[in-house]
């Protein structure tokens, strides 16, 4: 996900400031400004980072250096579908690149993720479905090139789906 997403922290509540007695009662919202993910993240410091590792490579054990946190996504089209509720919370996971040198100026995350697992999900639980992309994409490419489910130049779903059907058995 982009880096200019925005969150509120877990603990943002919503309220609804007294009523006058006149009008329409306050409805309660979320009176915090959301913040870019970027920015809550790196209010946290170095001192929230782990080094995880999530799998062993070709070339060693594949790690790199993680923060989580508990938010609530606060964009528009999750406001508008929460309207009159609470925003849900989930973890805000987001990955450091691993480097010998001291860390410079620049020096920021590189990945951001969202997960719904519960709140007692440990760290190296939330980047394995994280870190898991290269796999999906070897299998895919394996599938394509191996069994020819990528060959299908038809038009129609039936003529697709008898092309993988064939392709699977074959």
């Amino acid at each position: 996900m982009r880096s200019d997403t925005v969150v509120l922290p877990e603990a943002a509540e919503r309220t609804a400031p007294a009523w006058s007695g006149t009008g329409r009662p306050p409805v309660p919202r979320y009176r915090d400004k959301p913040l870019p993910v970027r920015e809550l993240v790196l209010r946290g410091g170095r001192r929230a980072l782990h080094t995880v590792t999530w799998r062993r490579g070709s070339q060693g054990p594949l790690r790199s250096r993680f923060g989580a946190l508990r938010v609530r996504p606060a964009g528009v089209r999750i406001r508008r579908a929460h309207r009159g509720e609470d925003l849900p919370v989930c973890w805000l996971l987001a990955e450091w690149p691993v480097a010998e040198a001291e860390p410079t100026k620049y020096w920021e995350p590189t990945k951001y993720w969202l997960s719904t697992l519960p709140a007692d999900t440990p760290l190296r639980r939330l980047v394995r479905p994280a870190k898991i992309r290269w796999r999906v994409e070897h299998e895919d490419r394996e599938l394509k090139h191996g069994l020819g489910l990528g060959d299908f130049e038809g038009r129609t779903w039936n003529g697709f789906h008898r092309h993988v059907t064939l392709a699977s058995v074959a």
